[in-house]
């Protein structure tokens, strides 16, 4: 049997490069032959799932965390001036900082630094991947810094996305688990308002609009970014559908599995390209809220660490 394993990271714990080469050791052993191919859905992982399919360089660049303390950062860049920015290395919830991780003035100028630099090496395109950011400031922090720095050069962005949350909205469905109480919410809301009110395009009507606080919005409303799903973008790059049309069997992963994986997570995204092939799902937990999500699965099977990973592997086809 030939199986195609496409995980996404266990955030927190599993890079999706390692839960893929797990489940592939298993499987391997039990004399399946596998194609390894570790996605990402625009946020955390999303650049180190590109950096092969695209033949991208790391850059490193000094930059800011989101309360502007200095932080490394990376991005990457490709012979054809396509430049990867992952907006979570620099502007990320889980990006160190030894103070208070204010969401008031959590802002995205860390990200901003890394893309005026990506344009100074001589990038044409700017992709950036949204997901995991600490901040609801409109995308403001990032064009600060781009102006700063002397602007994009003309390159154009891509943003991508796993949400259809729109610019004002953002506040209200992601302020809360950036660690903001409902009045701070309510002022942040206001902040958002008024930002898109003084941006050259109003993003407040438009889709997406909302992903990384308000992030996508700023960059659509300033410099016409194109707004993108990351699980299609990143399909698209690691050549799923033509490694698909050799599987016998797709594994998905992730850390959770649970009703907002039917949301425009990566397992998704897989689920709707592969047609007759039967998927198995490899995952942390299952959540509570499943439902009838769990029957478009053939199998789903809970492995919290790299052994349960290679006895999941090692199951695959009986």
């Amino acid at each position: 049997m030939r199986i195609l394993i496409a995980p996404d990271s266990f955030k927190g714990t599993y890079r999706a490069a390692e839960v893929a080469d797990a489940v592939a050791a298993g499987a391997e052993s039990a004399g399946h032959e596998t194609i390894r191919l570790p996605v990402a859905d625009g946020g955390e992982g999303t650049l180190e799932a590109l950096t092969g399919p695209m033949r991208l360089d790391h850059i490193e660049v000094a930059t800011v965390n989101p309360w502007r303390m200095p932080c490394p950062g990376v991005f990457g860049l490709a012979a054809d001036g396509t430049a990867v920015v992952e907006l979570a290395t620099a502007s990320g919830i889980t990006t160190a900082h030894n103070g208070f991780r204010d969401p008031v003035t959590a802002d995205t100028y860390g990200t901003g630094l890394a893309m005026a630099e990506a344009a100074r090496r001589g990038a044409r395109r700017i992709v950036v991947a949204a997901g995991g950011s600490a901040t609801t400031d409109g995308g403001l922090g990032a064009i600060a810094a781009i102006d700063s720095a002397g602007g994009l050069h003309g390159a154009s962005v891509t943003v991508l996305t796993d949400v259809t949350t729109r610019y004002v909205d953002a506040a209200r469905v992601f302020g809360p688990q950036k660690g903001a109480d409902p009045a701070t919410v309510d002022l942040l809301t206001q902040r958002l308002d008024a930002a898109a009110t003084a941006l050259p395009r109003d993003p407040r009507c438009v889709d997406g609009t909302g992903a990384a606080g308000g992030f996508s919005g700023g960059m659509w409303a300033r410099y016409c970014a194109d707004l993108r799903s990351g699980a299609e973008f990143v399909l698209d790059a690691v050549e799923f559908d033509r490694n698909l049309a050799t599987a016998d069997l797709v594994v998905v992963g992730e850390g959770r599995l649970d009703g907002q994986s039917r949301a425009g997570k990566i397992v998704s995204a897989i689920l709707a390209r592969t047609g007759s092939v039967p998927v198995v799902a490899v995952v942390g937990s299952v959540g509570d809220d499943l439902g009838d999500y769990r029957d478009r699965f053939a199998d789903v099977i809970v492995a919290t660490d790299a052994d349960a990973m290679r006895a999941a592997g090692a199951r695959l086809g009986r």
